[in-house]
């Protein structure tokens, strides 16, 4: 078990906007729900950022360095996640299943890591593998796609948190930890319940956590209703753990949350189980993190 727990907020990601009535969507709401989810007692704060009219999904280097901006100005100490997933989408066009159709979004490596480059998170996400992403789209990652960015990453400083949806997933992270690509401790990220790759069960997170090379740092979670019961298990499999309104948008049936609500539920259950919770300075000792850029 793990007696000092890394809580991961993930505070919008790339859906879920028009079903939530407070869901942040501006630079200025997802950086105050950031500092929130820290005050809460989160250690990290995964960033996406959306197009503040539309809420759509963006790219848009000047919203995450807005973003950036407004989190380290403050007066909190939480580290900042920034995804490096987006780009990847492909959806299949209804004429022509060889072309893309509306919806697709597809960049290779360097402008998919651009704005890590620039602005030097102390983590990025990097999504391993290409994975039906529900029935709509397939989200592509190639080996030589990752390989490249694992290298852009570590050359700027940058920690990657390499998100892993499938046991292929996990098999190409271990060969791109044994290659050299990732400075030691390496860090895992189980994604679990997402359509259509690992279940968010027991069985799965364990066989994912037997996998995980020797020294790594590893946290886990599961989206929707599962999303507490996959703190407990990471918890209790010795790993961290992730919440936050990405994952899933209430706090009990009925009741929608905020991400400082759902880092304080987490936070409830790590301390039930015996654990603690570890503050951001405590985090970047244990992932081995050179702190802000």
């Amino acid at each position: 078990m793990n007696k000092d727990t890394i809580i991961t907020c993930a505070v919008t990601g790339a859906g879920n906007p028009g079903k939530h009535p407070d869901f942040p969507v501006t630079p200025r709401q997802i950086a105050e729900s950031a500092i929130e989810a820290g005050r809460a007692g989160a250690a990290v704060a995964h960033v996406h950022v959306r197009d503040p009219d539309s809420a759509a999904p963006s790219r848009d280097l000047a919203l995450y360095r807005e973003v950036v901006e407004r989190i380290r100005d403050s007066d909190s100490d939480i580290i900042i996640n920034i995804t490096a997933g987006m780009g990847g989408d492909f959806v299949p066009g209804q004429d022509n299943p060889g072309v893309g159709g509306e919806g697709t979004d597809m960049i290779g490596a360097a402008e998919r890591i651009a704005h890590i480059e620039e602005l030097k998170p102390e983590i990025c996400t990097l999504d391993c593998g290409s994975i039906n992403f529900g029935d709509d789209y397939v989200y592509i990652s190639t080996p030589p796609i990752l390989r490249e960015m694992a290298e852009r990453v570590k050359a700027v400083g940058v920690k990657p948190e390499l998100e892993v949806f499938e046991l292929g997933h996990l098999a190409f992270a271990n060969q791109m930890h044994k290659d050299g690509l990732l400075e030691a401790p390496a860090l895992y990220q189980l994604c679990l319940g997402i359509p259509w790759g690992a279940p968010a069960n027991t069985t799965a997170m364990k066989a994912m956590v037997d996998m995980l090379p020797a020294g790594c740092n590893w946290a886990g979670f599961g989206i929707g209703r599962l999303q507490m019961p996959m703190v407990a298990q990471a918890t209790l499999l010795g790993g961290n753990v992730r919440v936050g309104l990405e994952d899933n948008l209430y706090l009990e049936r009925g009741v929608f949350a905020s991400n400082g609500e759902l880092v304080e539920k987490a936070a409830g259950i790590i301390c039930a189980m015996g654990g603690s919770i570890a503050s951001p300075e405590r985090a970047r000792e244990i992932l081995g993190l050179r702190g802000t850029q």
